[in-house]
């Protein structure tokens, strides 16, 4: 746990998604430039201030994994998400982008 919300492995996200499992939304909130570079497969991309704008508005799966750099300034955004969002659990995946990209598995390049 970071503070009050959930965090998440990224390994347990790799698992999910090598599983199929398409009942969680996944968030990148890195700037548009790194998600272009590289982002964990299936990820939806939404800076910080997007996030902001639609956070109230949308209708979110039961449960969703944010990610960012290194997992700090996704526990905000977790916080978020778990104050004005619907979804019934929230995480911050641990480690962030940073973790997946060294522990876990080659990027999945942007179109």
């Amino acid at each position: 746990m970071s503070g009050d919300v959930d965090t998440v492995d990224p390994e347990a996200v790799r698992e999910r998604i090598d599983a199929g499992d398409d009942d969680f939304d996944l968030v990148d909130i890195r700037e548009g430039d790194a998600y272009e570079d590289g982002h964990v497969p299936g990820a939806e991309h939404l800076t910080v201030d997007e996030l902001e704008d639609v956070v109230a508005e949308r209708d979110w799966s039961e449960e969703v994994v944010v990610y960012c750099y290194v997992g700090q300034t996704s526990v905000q955004a977790a916080r978020l998400v778990e104050e004005y969002g619907n979804a019934d659990a929230v995480a911050s995946m641990d480690g962030g982008y940073e973790a997946w990209a060294e522990d876990v598995e080659p990027l999945a390049n942007a179109d």
